[in-house]
């Protein structure tokens, strides 16, 4: 069988055509529910989280997996749902999506405890996925500045993806933590947070706000984000998978693909709903 042909270290069948095709396409979907908003982004997260549950439940309960994914589904339909169309007109219910959540987990607990299945994995569904999930629509539906929020969010995920592995293929070196991955190296990890906190700082001077705020907002998600990537690792080789599934050509599945933003979005939203911390006017006069 013929080897794969080889530049800079990639495997250009591969890296070259199946990623980057599939990369772009997904990011126009995201930056243009983004922009709009509303149900389109609603439905766009939903989608893409509820696909992420049904892999999750299937990582840990094998083809048993139906009802755990729809019990973890509909909670999270319905909490991104009425995020938009009961909070929104109705602030005093606040609450209720975050109790729409806590609710899917312990059914999804006492589910797998009836079975005898790995409890504490099946009811963290929804903590894990539906969170930041819902944190995502939170911040694109209460903060002035929500959408250029997320796009600056976004865009230092997606570049420190695309960072490291550049960066990671050309310079080599130390691996970063080979026990959870191995293909993992530093020059990639600091490679892939220098693209973060330069592809933040764009947005921000793009919008005329102070480019070092956009650099700083980069940096830390494209942290936080590296810490979710190699949770996942961690989290695949103990269920004995390479990948999450097979969705997303080139990907692998769709928690392959948002394991950087299941655990920026909690953080963000922290910063940005809790602390109301605005870094598009930090420091304006």
């Amino acid at each position: 069988m013929k080897s794969p042909r080889k530049f800079l270290g990639f495997d250009v069948t591969r890296d070259w055509l199946m990623r980057p095709l599939f990369g772009l396409g997904l990011a126009a979907i995201a930056i243009a529910a983004t922009y709009y908003g509303g149900f389109w982004f609603v439905a766009f997260i939903a989608v893409g989280a509820s696909a992420a549950a049904r892999e999750w439940h299937r990582m840990w309960a094998g083809s048993d997996y139906l009802w755990l994914s729809v019990i973890s589904i509909v909670a999270i339909v319905a909490s991104t749902a009425g995020e938009v169309l009961v909070v929104h007109a109705n602030p005093g219910f606040l609450g209720v999506p975050w109790l729409i959540l806590a609710g899917g987990g312990v059914l999804n607990l006492a589910l797998s405890f009836t079975r005898g299945r790995t409890m504490f994995w099946h009811a963290a569904s929804v903590l894990y996925i539906g969170l930041p999930a819902l944190c995502l629509v939170a911040i694109r539906e209460v903060p002035a500045n929500g959408v250029w929020e997320l796009f600056a969010l976004f865009f230092a995920v997606w570049l420190t993806d695309t960072g490291a592995l550049i960066t990671g293929n050309l310079l080599k070196g130390p691996k970063l933590w080979p026990a959870l991955s191995p293909n993992k190296t530093w020059s990639g990890s600091l490679g892939g947070a220098a693209a973060g906190a330069f592809a933040a700082a764009i947005v921000f001077l793009v919008l005329h706000a102070n480019p070092w705020h956009g650099a700083v907002l980069g940096l830390g998600a494209s942290v936080i984000g590296q810490v979710g990537d190699l949770f996942e690792s961690f989290l695949k080789r103990k269920v004995g998978r390479k990948n999450s599934g097979s969705l997303i050509p080139g990907h692998g599945g769709v928690l392959d693909r948002i394991d950087s933003m299941l655990f920026v979005a909690p953080v963000a939203a922290l910063f940005f709903l809790v602390l109301n911390i605005d870094p598009f006017v930090l420091g304006a006069p």
